[in-house]
């Protein structure tokens, strides 16, 4: 159990902690848990693509697979951008960010902190007007994903707090 342990902790290291839920898992560490338990394919994160498929194919032993479409395409880091002056305030945007990137309030207007947004697109298709898109973010980095970690970890934290868990 140990030794599993420590493998998904190494493999939630090398994923780019979007939290985005293509992979089929709630978030990256469940999806690196099971990995390490040897239940999952490692072709499942497209934010982390090709180079992350090779890296996880070298630390597991397996052979590479090309990216699994069902889970997505590859492409660029992007991150959340709201046009204000039509967001409504709902808030329906708020509950699904695992890094807890938008600010705003019920009825007023919400505003997405780029530095702490995943880019896990989770916000866009609860919004009822659509005024959510995606916006090109800087380059990824081992210092990012570790920030967006901590971030889910705090979310998860708050929420367990709030609902008595």
């Amino acid at each position: 159990m140990a030794a599993t342990d420590a493998l998904a902790a190494r493999i939630d290291a090398l994923l780019p902690q979007t939290q985005c839920r293509r992979c089929g898992f709630d978030a990256c560490r469940p999806y690196a848990e099971a990995l390490a338990r040897g239940e999952s394919d490692l072709n499942r994160c497209p934010p982390g693509g090709a180079a992350l498929i090779g890296e996880l194919a070298a630390l597991l032993g397996r052979p590479e697979l090309p990216l699994d479409p069902a889970c997505g395409v590859e492409g660029p880091l992007r991150v959340a951008f709201i046009d204000e002056p039509a967001c409504i305030g709902c808030a329906r945007c708020l509950p699904p960010c695992p890094t807890d990137a938008i600010l705003g309030a019920q009825k007023r207007m919400h505003t997405v902190i780029a530095a702490d947004c995943s880019g896990c697109e989770l916000c866009i298709p609860v919004c009822p007007v659509d005024c959510i898109s995606m916006v090109p973010a800087p380059a990824p980095d081992g210092a990012r994903a570790a920030h967006f970690r901590r971030r889910h970890e705090r979310r998860i934290a708050r929420l367990a707090r709030e609902h008595g868990r």
